[in-house]
């Protein structure tokens, strides 16, 4: 966020599009209502926004589209709460409150000449398509580039139609899920072991980004480790209670941080001894 902006004043933003992904998920494109300089807001992968509905709340929102996009913002919904519930009514042409962009981003300047592992399950896989969009707008500056990407069947898998785009462009993709159709002919199982079965040719220069629930995020960082890339290497989203997005209200602390503030993107030698602690 530039340092003009005030954290507690919102935009009006307009729906501009949405897109249906699968059921109880879409993408909603936000245009800014009122006039604003191209570069005014601007964001880096694994940033969000707070979504505003008046009489209802707001929402931690992952920003889902490319930062070279300007003049609107992409977001990937669950209907998962009142203020996502609410947000699926609305229409294109219907107008809500921004707030934003928040948090740290993932360190992709730190991955330059490396090879980069994308490990996302289920709706993670929104946090990491403009770290994405991206390693792929910079593809010379990296050596190999690969998505591990688990869902839980066929009909919940995440921007399929991009797929092919992201191989085409340099990136190897890998598809399992959790369970299998007849019609299904690709990999089965958790995506854990998925990136156990990975060709890792070059760990020591091995870099990993992962975004899920909390427990595959666990079981990829120590598959991770076990594969010889170090902690300091992987890193990790984390989604918790974030409801002021500036660590005031303490919802969302963890440990001595809080994930809107000082996440939420994490390393992961930073979190590995709380994730290690069950209900915490």
């Amino acid at each position: 966020m530039t340092p003009h902006h005030d954290p507690w004043q919102f935009q009006p933003m307009e729906i501009r599009a949405i897109t249906p992904e699968y059921a109880g998920v879409s993408t909603y494109d936000l245009s800014f209502v009122e006039p604003v300089a191209p570069d005014a807001y601007r964001f880096v992968p694994g940033q969000f926004n707070m979504l505003y509905l008046p009489g209802v709340g707001e929402s931690a929102i992952s920003l889902s589209g490319s930062c070279e996009e300007r003049g609107f913002w992409r977001h990937t919904v669950r209907v998962a709460g009142k203020v996502t519930q609410t947000l699926s009514h609305l229409q294109v042409g219907d107008q809500l409150g921004v707030r934003g962009p928040f948090g740290a981003g993932w360190p992709i300047d730190d991955w330059r000449g490396g090879d980069v592992v994308l490990v996302a399950g289920g709706i993670g896989l929104a946090p990491l398509r403009p770290v994405i969009y991206e390693l792929l707008r910079r593809r010379s500056d990296f050596v190999e580039l690969t998505l591990v990407f688990g869902a839980r069947d066929p009909q919940t898998l995440l921007y399929p139609a991009e797929f092919a785009d992201w191989e085409a462009r340099g990136m190897t993709v890998h598809i399992t899920v959790d369970r299998a159709t007849s019609d299904w002919t690709g990999h089965v199982g958790v995506v854990t072991l998925l990136l156990d079965r990975l060709a890792l040719p070059r760990p020591p220069q091995t870099f990993v980004a992962i975004c899920g629930p909390e427990v595959m995020m666990k079981y990829a960082a120590i598959s991770a480790e076990q594969r010889g890339i170090t902690a300091d290497r992987v890193w990790t989203s984390m989604e918790r209670n974030m409801q002021c997005a500036v660590g005031l209200c303490g919802h969302c602390q963890l440990g001595p941080d809080f994930i809107c503030k000082d996440g939420p993107v994490f390393r992961y030698d930073r979190l590995r001894g709380f994730l290690a602690v069950e209900a915490l």
